[in-house]
């Protein structure tokens, strides 16, 4: 290791010891693509379809509980643009659907699940959004593009964080060029920010949740900057504190699709994905994939509640007691 003796070491803010504290989070992902066995949505499905009849967050929120995490992050808005509340932002959107007569807001219902059974909740933002000719970041073809995509996006996120409690984490997948650093100051600022200028937490690199060891907490100011540091850039000198989070899925896909159920990982596979995410000093993120109904199947249930039991009987009684 390098000795600098001008140079104070990286230390972590009171929020990101709470987090780093989390351990253990829970993804959901749901949008269009649930209707069309993607990965991405290609906008095939025409909004009078997407009518989930039995979605049930407090199901959802109840396997959340089931595994033993103690955070839940919610894909608000994935790339194709598509939003699960009320937003006045974008037709693409929960409310011109038939479920619950277009007055159904799915943030809201998982927030107040959450609250209910003491999770934390966070919200996952894509900054592209091909509904709105945003790519990857947020970036538009042109400086007048730009603009306006930039106060609709600075629009849903205010939204999103003033309308539904207290925010833990926010996510910008693929980081993010619009500048929100204001309005996370003034509306959540203690929430963790996952990549983006803002960021302070940083993504594993990879999607099977193992995070290499050693993996240290912190990073050069300057990679911290880019808004896409990973584990790969650990430093033990760096300036700047940013912990990884390691998210991952439970069948490898983000969505739920009728032709996965071969792929549901086995006990063995995720208790070894928590020793080398957790193990290795990350928060691991699992993802949960509610089908076409709305709720998270059965099979999944079954799995993830054997896999929080299991970590318990290993965990629960510290050997030093």
């Amino acid at each position: 290791m390098t000795n600098h003796p001008k140079q104070s070491l990286a230390r972590p803010t009171p929020e990101q010891v709470a987090w780093q504290d989390l351990e253990l989070g829970t993804f959901i992902h749901f949008a269009p693509n649930t209707w069309q066995d993607r990965p991405f949505d290609d906008h095939s499905t025409p909004l009078s379809a997407i009518n989930p009849a039995q979605l049930d967050t407090d199901q959802w929120a109840d396997v959340a509980v089931s595994a033993g995490s103690r955070y839940v992050v919610l894909v608000a808005k994935h790339v194709g643009g598509f939003c699960l509340w009320q937003t006045d932002t974008n037709p693409y959107s929960i409310r011109h659907t038939p479920w619950r007569g277009g007055k159904g807001d799915i943030v809201a219902d998982l927030a107040r699940s959450c609250a209910k059974r003491g999770l934390k909740f966070g919200v996952y933002l894509s900054p592209q959004d091909e509904s709105l000719g945003a790519s990857v970041g947020g970036r538009t073809k042109d400086p007048a593009a730009q603009a306006r995509y930039n106060a609709i996006f600075r629009r849903q996120l205010t939204e999103l964080l003033t309308r539904y409690g207290p925010i833990v984490e926010i996510w910008f997948d693929g980081s993010l060029v619009v500048p929100v650093a204001d309005i996370i100051r003034t509306q959540a600022p203690a929430a963790m920010v996952f990549q983006s200028a803002q960021a302070t937490i940083r993504w594993v690199g990879n999607e099977s949740g193992l995070t290499p060891y050693p993996s240290w907490n912190a990073v050069r100011r300057a990679e911290a900057l880019t808004g896409i540091a990973t584990a790969a850039n650990s430093d033990p000198d760096g300036e700047v504190w940013l912990p990884i989070e390691a998210d991952t899925t439970l069948t490898d896909d983000w969505f739920w699709r009728t032709d996965n159920a071969h792929k549901l990982k086995s006990l063995d596979h995720l208790v070894e994905t928590y020793y080398r995410s957790v193990g290795h000093g990350s928060v691991l993120l699992l993802n949960q994939t509610p089908d076409r109904t709305g709720l998270i199947p059965a099979d999944h249930v079954a799995r993830t509640a054997e896999w929080g039991r299991e970590i318990r009987r290993r965990f629960a009684s510290p050997l030093a007691h």
